[in-house]
């Protein structure tokens, strides 16, 4: 077993887009810290938390770092916000 420690802390939405998008801004808020990893942000239905779905792009950049756009976007990875 590991010395790693995982918090899980649920937050509500009404639906899947809703729990994306807020999920989104938990993680990117909680990413000035050092312990903490957004990419690996998932979020689920309440009464079945076994299917997840992925909050960000999962690809690695060269360097190491994370893509930050939203699951299955379209075109590059980027470490820049589209808007």
């Amino acid at each position: 077993m590991t010395e790693r420690w995982v918090i899980h802390l649920p937050v509500t939405a009404a639906d899947l887009p809703a729990a994306q998008r807020l999920a989104r801004v938990v993680a990117r808020w909680t990413g000035m810290l050092p312990q903490a990893d957004p990419g690996e942000t998932t979020v689920s239905a309440e009464d079945d938390q076994n299917l997840r779905h992925r909050v960000f792009c999962d690809r690695l950049l060269p360097g190491g770092r994370r893509c930050l756009l939203r699951a299955d976007h379209d075109g590059p990875c980027s470490r820049r916000l589209r808007r």
